[in-house]
């Protein structure tokens, strides 16, 4: 048996390149596509709708998108405690999957009679930016 031997020219090797973030922009309480995003805002986006989005929940998105936020919080047995332990969890699962955002941090939470304003971090591939949301 012999072998056959197929040269593989390294020149014709492309590097990696990274994929743009361009994508359509969302106006989050019309639910209509009002142009496009790209770059910072085009994350700031994904945050948004990435913590907005029940997990399991959709039948459009895999089981890596979306949160478990409402569903954790929402159930009559949260506390003020669970919620400060495991909001920061539940926000780098739904977050970090996306390999635009590199970290998530500094989280504080201002509690009201029936809500939630938490305050957070995040390094992205295109910088920093600060995310606040009521939950």
């Amino acid at each position: 048996m012999s072998r056959v031997y197929i040269p593989i020219p390294i020149s014709g090797i492309e590097e990696e390149k990274e994929q743009p973030s361009l994508t359509y922009k969302l106006d989050l309480d019309t639910g209509h596509i009002v142009g496009k995003v790209d770059g910072l805002e085009a994350v700031n986006q994904f945050i948004l709708k990435a913590l907005l989005t029940p997990r399991f929940h959709c039948l459009v998105y895999d089981n890596q998108y979306g949160s478990e936020i409402k569903d954790t919080v929402t159930d009559e047995s949260a506390t003020e405690e669970l919620i400060r332990a495991e909001i920061p969890r539940l926000v780098e699962d739904a977050l970090l999957c996306d390999g635009r955002i590199l970290k998530v941090y500094d989280f504080e939470f201002e509690f009201n009679e029936d809500s939630c304003n938490v305050h957070f971090t995040a390094d992205t591939i295109y910088g920093t930016t600060e995310v606040e949301e009521v939950i």
